[in-house]
């Protein structure tokens, strides 16, 4: 894929001038749960809302360069009034973001943007630094594509760094069946989020591991 493709699909999900689409009346309580972390900390999971843009900037502030440089490419350390309402102002069908919350702070985001007139959507994450290595973006990704899948989106993308080992463990734990394209350090992730045997097991698995806290 050229990296121009690469470039769009990237500013697509994040800083691109689009539309701000209004928060829907229904908001997916369904979609909040409450999870355990690997060190057996409880997490709370659920969609964000437009009352969250204080939260999220104050998450974005305390990142280091490292993770910043991981999600977004380059050094993007302040987020613009636009890009904080495009983030927290979702409809919760094409385009949804989960927080993660502890201690009545944002510690995680995942989100979908689907791709307009197709099946697809390119997922993305942030976990801050101190909740990193937790298994926190497993979860997300569990959760994000359960609700994608119950709304009509069958297949991920996502972009990351071929130097992103952490990420890239992520997308293979899931169980979903991956595909990957290397161009320029930047791998291309593409996988179907029809649950299958593999991804099943794997989330079962992730269930029985965290049934009790370690």
């Amino acid at each position: 894929m050229a990296k121009a493709t690469h470039q769009a699909m990237t500013t697509m999900l994040d800083l691109g001038d689009h539309e701000v689409l209004p928060q829907s009346p229904h908001y997916p309580v369904e979609l909040e749960h409450d999870l355990t972390a690997q060190d057996g900390s409880t997490l709370h999971f659920r969609p964000i809302r437009p009352d969250d843009a204080s939260g999220l900037v104050a998450f974005h502030d305390q990142l280091s360069r490292q993770s910043i440089y991981r999600r977004y490419f380059f050094m993007h350390t302040e987020l613009s009034s636009s890009e904080v309402e495009r983030f927290t102002c979702v409809d919760y069908v094409s385009r949804l973001a989960i927080v993660v919350i502890h201690d009545d702070h944002i510690v995680a985001v995942g989100r979908y943007n689907q791709t307009p007139g197709t099946s697809e959507a390119e997922v993305a994450f942030v976990v801050a630094d101190k909740y990193q290595l937790h298994g926190i973006g497993t979860l997300l990704l569990d959760q994000l594509s359960e609700a994608a899948w119950g709304r009509g989106i069958d297949t991920f993308t996502a972009l990351i760094l071929v130097e992103n080992r952490v990420m890239l463990d992520v997308f293979h734990d899931s169980g979903f069946p991956i595909d990957t394209d290397l161009e320029d350090g930047t791998l291309l992730i593409r996988f179907s989020i029809r649950p299958c045997k593999e991804s099943k097991r794997a989330r079962s698995i992730r269930k029985i591991g965290r049934s009790t806290p370690k």
